[in-house]
């Protein structure tokens, strides 16, 4: 067998960096486009109604096809992958792909984004293929509200539901996301704190962001970081904290009485691009390297055509090479009514 390098990967040891010296630490998996909510902020009903055309299942990564290119991805130095879709607990046979994800060397954290809807069947055979754990969308305790801002007639009780079923488990810790909108949920980001240090479980408010094209977004919406914080604050004093690793996206605090921590990731308000080390998969197997982007680069099509792993990894390197995202460090009028892909292609 020979041993002469691959000309193509020469001259690129060691992770690449892209034009602002960013290094690929996350992977974000879409495994599927479609999903059971409709939420107001990703895929309102009106638009994504009964008859909206999801992609069809030929075009959609297989399996095997996402663990070759994770792979890839990891030896370039990634060492998050996060699951997501659509709503990616709507797949079938989940756990098989778990499993194959796990088996990488390299991964140290395997986690899955989930609006928990079907974590009472799925928490068990997920954690038993290898998932580390599971961040739950929840923008809500209180069930009307719930329902307003996922868009089904669903009861807020199953999802709580699959969240004890997450923790018993053992996929833990559990993080809970929570979308803040003016005029919507403002009201519930006290007693989602309190439920949440009650409970033992990572919350973590997200400002309401122009993902996408289709979600009406205003600025007049965002509810900014900084009330988020003096809202808790003033009924459950904070601290800062630092952050878990360098990159990380949400602005930490723990409680002053030891019950835990919350975090705010105020993409909108305190842009945090520079330090962005996140790359996106999308079900169909395009490279997307913003949330905000609108054009990715297709793996797909030299996947499915035979181009073997040093081919793959030097196209993968091209599209990070020359990265140079930093949409909301840029976000201004003239920006937010340009073309992007939609959140529930890329998994927020």
């Amino acid at each position: 067998m020979s041993t002469t390098p691959d000309p193509r990967l020469q001259g690129h040891a060691g992770p690449p960096r892209d034009r602002l010296g960013r290094l690929p630490r996350d992977l974000r998996i879409s495994v599927t486009d479609r999903c059971n909510f409709r939420c107001t902020y990703c895929m309102p009903a009106e638009i994504f109604g009964r008859d909206f055309a999801f992609l069809p299942r030929s075009e959609i990564l297989r399996y095997e096809e996402i663990t070759r290119l994770a792979g890839i991805f990891v030896r370039l130095g990634v060492e998050k992958l996060r699951i997501t879709g659509g709503e990616p607990t709507v797949r079938r046979d989940l756990p098989d792909l778990v499993r194959q994800l796990a088996s990488i060397e390299g991964v140290r954290d395997l986690t899955l984004t989930t609006n928990g809807s079907a974590l009472r069947t799925l928490a068990a055979p997920l954690a038993d293929a290898g998932l580390h754990r599971v961040t739950v969308s929840l923008d809500s305790l209180d069930d009307a509200v719930f329902r307003a801002m996922s868009g089904i007639d669903m009861p807020l009780a199953r999802v709580l539901d699959g969240i004890a079923a997450a923790r018993a488990a053992g996929l833990a810790p559990v993080k809970i996301n929570m979308v803040v909108r003016r005029g919507v949920n403002e009201a519930s980001i006290v007693p989602m704190a309190r439920w949440a240090r009650d409970a033992g479980f990572i919350l973590r408010y997200i400002e309401y962001m122009d993902v996408g094209t289709a979600n009406g977004w205003r600025l007049d919406d965002v509810v900014p970081g900084a009330e988020i914080i003096a809202l808790v604050d003033a009924a459950f004093p904070l601290e800062d904290l630092q952050p878990n690793y360098a990159g990380e996206v949400a602005n930490r605090f723990r409680y002053l009485d030891g019950a835990g921590e919350i975090g705010v990731i105020a993409s909108v308000t305190a842009p945090f691009c520079g330090a962005c080390s996140r790359a996106r998969l999308s079900a169909e197997g395009e490279l997307f390297t913003c949330l905000f982007a609108a054009h990715g680069t297709d793996l797909r099509a030299p996947l499915r055509s035979g181009v073997d792993d040093a081919g793959l990894e030097a196209r993968i390197r091209a599209a990070w090479g020359a990265r140079d995202d930093r949409y909301s460090e840029l976000r201004s009028a003239s920006t937010v009514n340009l073309p992007r892909v939609e959140m529930f292609a890329i998994g927020g």
